[in-house]
């Protein structure tokens, strides 16, 4: 049985042939992300034109069922992601620590790739797979819309930026990409679980749970992005790190954007659980 799981997440051919390439990786073209984005954000959009005609009193369209099942298929792709990504890391650490293993721990390499790092392998076909995820999660985003619920400017933010971050991460093989995903889908699997349960009628947790999640999130994003810092400073550089540049002022953004929603948020309800659309 292990040895299944880990042919299937770490040695199949697909992913051990896998390369980020503009002409054989579908959505890998600069034009695709540019023009995914601004559709994305057009359509979001539809809330404003919905909110000039629709009371927001009127009963809002019934997309429990469509949400729960969006919900449950969230969280079994991020769980696999987790999976895949873990035991390919752990193959790929062993394939190729005789390269760095003088210069870097395997944590070290974790956060600091090898300069001369090429975007194909193991990792890189699951932040493949993390990468087209992103097109599922920003679905969500309709049902806000569409249950006649505020669309916040840190929610629109906050799912293109992860998409441009993740197409970033493969375009020049960025640094600490591995554990951002390791972060990011351990979280989701979490938070999209905790949705279903919810969303089928059971009961809720006690405490903010989803926005703790991304509160957690956050936190490791921050002490990960000081660790590359420090890495390239001492090690003679990290792979992708003017791709981590524009990451970082991005995540920093997406942070202090957070931080406005989260305060006026807790003014407006300080008992109820805060709904963060991850």
């Amino acid at each position: 049985m292990t040895a299944a799981v880990t042919y299937y997440l770490s040695q199949h051919p697909s992913i051990v042939t896998f390369r980020w390439s503009h002409t054989q990786s579908w959505g890998s073209t600069w034009s695709f992300l540019v023009i995914s984005i601004a559709v994305y954000l057009a359509l979001s959009s539809l809330h404003l034109i919905l909110s000039l005609f629709v009371n927001r009193g009127s009963r809002p369209a019934p997309l429990a069922p469509v949400q729960a099942l969006h919900s449950l298929i969230m969280s079994i792709i991020s769980a696999v992601i987790f999976a895949g990504i873990l035991f390919s890391a752990a193959a790929e650490i062993n394939e190729t620590r005789w390269f760095w293993r003088r210069s870097k721990t395997p944590f070290q390499w974790l956060l600091c790739f090898p300069l001369g790092t090429r975007p194909s392998g193991l990792v890189f076909f699951w932040s493949y797979i993390f990468y087209l995820s992103r097109f599922l999660h920003m679905l969500r985003t309709f049902f806000v819309i569409f249950q006649n619920r505020k669309l916040t400017v840190f929610h629109l933010f906050n799912n293109s930026v992860l998409t441009i971050m993740s197409f970033l991460w493969l375009e020049f093989s960025q640094s600490f990409q591995v554990l951002a995903i390791l972060f990011t889908t351990l979280v989701y699997s979490a938070a999209y679980g905790y949705r279903f349960w919810t969303e089928i009628g059971l009961p809720r947790a006690c405490f903010p749970f989803v926005l703790n999640c991304q509160i957690v999130l956050l936190s490791c994003n921050v002490v990960c992005h000081v660790g590359v810092l420090m890495l390239h400073i001492m090690k003679g550089g990290c792979n992708g790190i003017g791709a981590w540049v524009l990451n970082s002022v991005l995540n920093g953004i997406s942070l202090l954007l957070f931080l406005k929603f989260h305060v006026q948020s807790r003014k407006q309800a300080p008992v109820k659980e805060i709904v963060k659309v991850l």
